[in-house]
């Protein structure tokens, strides 16, 4: 009869630190999530409305903002606005769902993009 020990091995936790920003930063909430933002940053939101490619938007829900010297925090909000570009509605990758029951021979496919709209920031 064979004796299988078991050895503990250490985890090493490694903490992703958000890269040092030495220029001013706001964090903004929108679709219900929260983003971190700085001037020039692209980013990737929920679905914003009916805009064309080019339009101004004001995100008004900004929770913090940051220069470099003074952190504003806001409760819940700072009263700042943030101005960005709106660059047009995207697509994300392709998902494919699969559902399956095990011996009765039934399977089912479909697929799904989400949407998003893409911004750019141009100042806070």
């Amino acid at each position: 009869m064979a004796r299988i020990m078991a050895t503990q091995t250490t985890a090493k936790i490694v903490v992703k630190k958000a890269k040092a920003k030495s220029e001013s930063f706001a964090v903004i909430m929108t679709g219900g999530k929260q983003y971190v933002v700085s001037v020039g940053d692209v980013l990737k939101v929920e679905l914003l409305g009916d805009h064309k490619e080019g339009d101004a938007i004001e995100f008004d829900q900004v929770l913090m903002t940051d220069d470099g010297k003074v952190a504003k925090v806001g409760s819940p909000t700072t009263g700042t606005k943030v101005k960005a570009t709106y660059l047009g509605e995207k697509k994300g990758p392709k998902l494919t769902i699969v559902r399956y029951k095990a011996k009765s021979n039934r399977d089912r496919r479909i697929g799904h993009r989400q949407h998003y709209a893409e911004v750019k920031i141009e100042s806070l």
